[in-house]
């Protein structure tokens, strides 16, 4: 039985030895140079929105970049090449330190989808060159307008006669775009109509008709709007063209958004051994605070989340990197560790916020921080909401669909994840299929919580057969909103349970975990019952399908204990 401080990262005892070593040199490393730089100026820098130069200088030395984001297609080196389970491990180390850091990587990783997805060997081998020479990148689609809707892009590239362009236009929210080496622009040409004119093409934040407007947010996260005037597109500068380049857009954001919940894991883990620790010495009416029930309940619910937040993304890294074109069940776990994780780490930190009170807006503590980033990962990348109406696409298929699949198995090999570059066409979402679901949970039957809990996916089972929302319902994002959230419960508990079975996790933590994920079910539910435009059927459904966890004093005490041993185990040094 794993014990609690080994199933989340801890700096002191972090080896990463189920990576190839250049992997684990280089994780260890960026690990060590946090650790050596201390708390004080960690804070610090946060504070007074530092630009993260150093930390941008140590990536160029180590070449982190370099050797984490190149696909080995345009590798210089044998250790360069696209593995998703490194860079996981890699946005779970900057989310712990702070989302500045993962935020420059973060939109360095988007800047370069359209460039690595593009036929253009000149842009390729340009990009391979500045990520060794380590620069940064961005990624210029959004606009002050129209935010990300690229139908009504106004960047407009005018035709110069000699086969290329003349872009002016202003794109906004586009971070690194005050450094980028290369920003990778969606625009329109002025002379094609419709989705024919679409275009990304390849800028240079440091041309003289690239105007850099300001940074649009108080951070060290430089969250730039530029302007483009009259800027020379040439051939060698354009990545794609037409329909291609609108699902380039969209198949960045595919490979993007998935990094988010590794970011989200990192920040409530640091912020877990603050609030614990803190907790266990704080001493009210003469008893520590950690001796409330109350307390020990929100801090175990808190850990348990946590843990599930950890088992589900890690088992969806299997899935991306196993993908192909007669595989892709990632387009639903993508959008699920975007909108479900980072909605888990909310409410991991607010429990933990619950419990520390005061403390959590202190100006020396990791928490102040965390309480504040948490909060931008399920915006980013597409809103909840967005993700949670993409997710709908596939909850038919599958929860009453299922076909035989091969077995996917732990993806931790020194593979290259060419696919994610090669992904095709953006649609055709309601033709994915997957395998049945039931297995996972058949695997852990005589776990009263799963048990219980699977009689609620059950019932969502009959709900889509019979009750499921009509034409005109159909209409009403608000309504299928809440329908989302029970279907994403289910999806979250088979991936947790597909981990929890490879990794051999313990029956009794698991047990615990799905405690609260039923408490979640019913929440849902009790809300779908309350929407205005819920029919009878629905209304019925909803409140049939509410249920009581299986309430075990003595296996909640047991892991309390797992909890309570958090205390001490990490403090970052000054």
């Amino acid at each position: 039985m794993a014990d609690s401080a080994s199933l989340l990262f801890n700096p002191r005892t972090y080896d990463p030895e189920h990576f190839d070593p250049e992997t684990r040199r280089l994780l260890r490393a960026t690990v060590d140079w946090f650790e050596a730089r201390g708390k004080r100026r960690l804070i610090e820098d946060y504070r007074s929105r530092a630009w993260l130069g150093d930390f941008l200088d140590f990536a160029a030395r180590e070449g982190l970049f370099a050797t984490f984001l190149t696909p080995a297609s345009a590798a210089g080196k044998d250790d360069q090449r696209w593995d998703t389970a490194r860079i996981a491990a890699l946005n779970e180390i900057f989310g712990f330190y702070g989302l500045d850091y993962w935020y420059a990587w973060q939109v360095t990783i988007l800047g370069l989808g359209p460039v690595w997805q593009s036929d253009n060997a000149e842009a390729r081998a340009r990009a391979a060159e500045l990520l060794a020479q380590g620069e940064v990148f961005a990624f210029g689609l959004s606009e002050k307008t129209h935010g990300a809707d690229i139908y009504s892009t106004d960047m407009l590239l005018t035709p110069d006669g000699e086969g290329g362009f003349r872009a002016s236009g202003s794109k906004y929210y586009i971070g690194n775009g005050n450094a980028a080496g290369l920003v990778s622009v969606f625009g329109r040409r002025t002379d094609v109509e419709g989705p024919d004119g679409y275009v990304f093409f390849a800028a240079d934040s440091r041309h003289e008709a690239y105007r850099l407007v300001k940074n649009v947010v108080d951070s060290s996260k430089y969250v730039s709007e530029f302007h483009l005037a009259d800027y020379p597109v040439a051939p060698a500068d354009i990545l794609h063209t037409g329909r291609a380049a609108f699902d380039a857009a969209l198949n960045t954001v595919n490979v993007g958004k998935f990094n988010l919940c590794t970011a989200s894991i990192g920040i409530c883990e640091h912020a877990m051994y603050e609030a614990v620790t803190h907790a266990s010495n704080r001493i009210l009416y003469g008893r520590p605070v950690t001796a409330f029930p109350h307390v020990r309940r929100e801090l175990t619910d808190a850990y348990v989340r946590l843990v599930g937040m950890k088992l589900f993304s890690d088992r969806a890294v299997d899935y991306f990197r196993s993908a192909g074109p007669d595989d892709r069940r990632y387009l639903l776990f993508n959008p699920m560790t975007k909108m479900k994780v980072t909605t888990e780490g909310e409410k991991v930190i607010d429990l933990m916020w619950d419990v520390i009170a005061a403390k959590g807006f202190e100006k020396d503590n990791y928490f102040a921080q965390a309480a504040i980033e948490i909060r931008g990962l399920p915006k980013l990348e597409g809103t909840v909401h967005v993700n949670l109406a993409l997710i709908l696409k596939f909850m038919r298929n599958h929860l009453l669909n299922p076909v035989d699949h091969p077995a996917v198995p732990t993806r931790l090999d020194a593979a290259d994840d060419a696919f994610l570059f090669q992904q095709g066409p953006a649609r055709g979402l309601g033709s994915v299929r997957f395998h049945d679901w039931r297995t996972a949970f058949d695997a852990y039957a005589e776990v009263p919580n799963v048990a219980r809990f699977r009689e609620q996916a059950d019932a969502l089972c009959t709900f889509v057969e019979t009750a499921a929302p009509d034409e005109e319902q159909s209409r009403d994002l608000d309504l299928l909103l809440a329908v989302g959230q029970l279907f994403a419960l289910v999806v979250h508990g088979q991936l947790i349970l597909e981990q929890a079975r490879l990794t051999g996790l313990d029956e009794e933590l698991l047990d615990e975990l799905f405690a609260v994920l039923v408490r979640d079910f019913s929440t849902h539910a009790v809300e779908l019952h309350g929407k205005d435009s819920a029919t009878e059927d629905q209304q019925s459904w909803a409140l049939g399908a509410v249920r009581r966890p299986v309430v075990d004093a003595a296996r909640s005490a047991r892991i309390w204990k797992r909890v309570e041993a958090l205390s001490g185990a990490y403090e970052m040094g000054q």
